[in-house]
């Protein structure tokens, strides 16, 4: 097959799949994950429901599948953020502001039946995506002291629970701006000691 045909498939298949893990979310935070069927999710995508089996084999897979691609968007974010962000420090608030953010922009599905469904059995995606969060945070925080953006005399893998710990709380907070208040003072207490 022509290189054109094959990429045009492939675009045609995520585009499919995409659609199929939008109307899915959007229907599990309507109805709930445990009353959806197939047959809704096909009608919602404008699909057969023998297509829709095609690409995933029940709800619970279409569900963590949007999970996985929600926590790897994160991910991307966070990533994209420190890539774009000079100076050690500065990358560091920037980083932790956006997950700041991002945390309580999510609040909203893990306080719905979705949120309990998608946590109960997260498995392997969640605990990668936390371990890579903790990584990425701990390089920030290590360059950050090297610097003397931070404070020192704390190892960055404490700082790094301290951090994201704190950063938690977002998840409960009224707004954004409340948020960033969260955020400086979490960077606050993470400042080289004043002798």
């Amino acid at each position: 097959m022509p290189k054109l045909w094959n990429e045009t498939i492939e675009a045609h298949r995520r585009d499919v799949r995409d659609a199929i893990l939008d109307s899915t979310a959007a229907l599990a935070t309507e109805k709930g994950p445990l009353s959806l069927t197939m047959s809704q999710i096909a009608e919602k995508v404008g699909i057969g429901r023998a297509t829709l089996y095609k690409y995933f084999p029940d709800v619970e897979a279409i569900l963590h599948a949007w999970h996985a691609r929600e926590i790897a968007g994160h991910l991307a974010q966070l990533t994209e953020v420190r890539d774009r962000t000079e100076g050690p420090g500065a990358r560091l608030e920037a980083v932790l502001e956006a997950y700041a953010v991002i945390t309580h922009a999510s609040h909203g599905h893990h306080d719905t039946d979705l949120g309990a469904f998608l946590h109960q059995d997260s498995g392997n995606h969640l605990a990668h995506a936390h371990q890579h969060l903790h990584h990425m945070v701990q390089e920030l925080v290590t360059e950050a002291a090297r610097a003397g953006d931070v404070r020192g005399d704390i190892p960055p893998a404490e700082l790094t629970r301290y951090c994201l710990s704190a950063l938690a709380a977002a998840r409960t907070l009224p707004s954004e701006a409340a948020v960033r208040r969260l955020v400086t003072v979490t960077l606050a207490g993470m400042r080289p000691p004043q002798h």
